[in-house]
């Protein structure tokens, strides 16, 4: 099975129904295997964004323990190489929860970014210059 990164937008689009990419991002998540793999600055960013959404913040940390998102760990270690990624795509105002999810991606052999910012993701390059597949496809 391959092994999917989430980006926030998804995250955020699946728990609030009030999100224009809710349907979208629900339908797409069917044909995915589970569990997404995530990271902290990737659930904080998606908190922040629900903050003002009933009790989405609180279904976000508790699908922590569902099997629905698992977590990748940072260590201090991978500090450095965030920093990295973040100077290198400066040009393209790279966020912290993007650069995380790009080191994850080298670090852990992943591909595949389920994502809404395709603009960006399809900038972001892997080792060897590989690009990301990402998901949902909309074209």
């Amino acid at each position: 099975m391959r092994r999917v990164l989430a980006d926030t937008g998804p995250l955020v689009a699946i728990l609030s129904r009030r999100d224009q990419h809710h349907r979208a991002c629900v339908d797409a998540l069917r044909e995915m295997p589970g569990p997404l793999f995530t990271c902290w600055p990737v659930i904080t960013e998606a908190a922040w964004l629900l903050r003002r959404d009933g009790n989405a913040v609180e279904r976000l940390l508790a699908s922590l323990n569902t099997g629905f998102l698992e977590l990748l760990p940072l260590t201090s270690e991978d500090a450095r190489p965030i920093a990295v990624i973040l100077k290198k795509y400066c040009d393209i105002d790279a966020q912290l929860a993007d650069a995380a999810l790009v080191h994850l991606a080298a670090r852990d052999g992943v591909d595949t970014v389920f994502t809404l910012d395709g603009r960006d993701f399809s900038v972001y390059r892997l080792p060897r210059g590989r690009r990301f597949r990402i998901l949902p496809n909309f074209s």
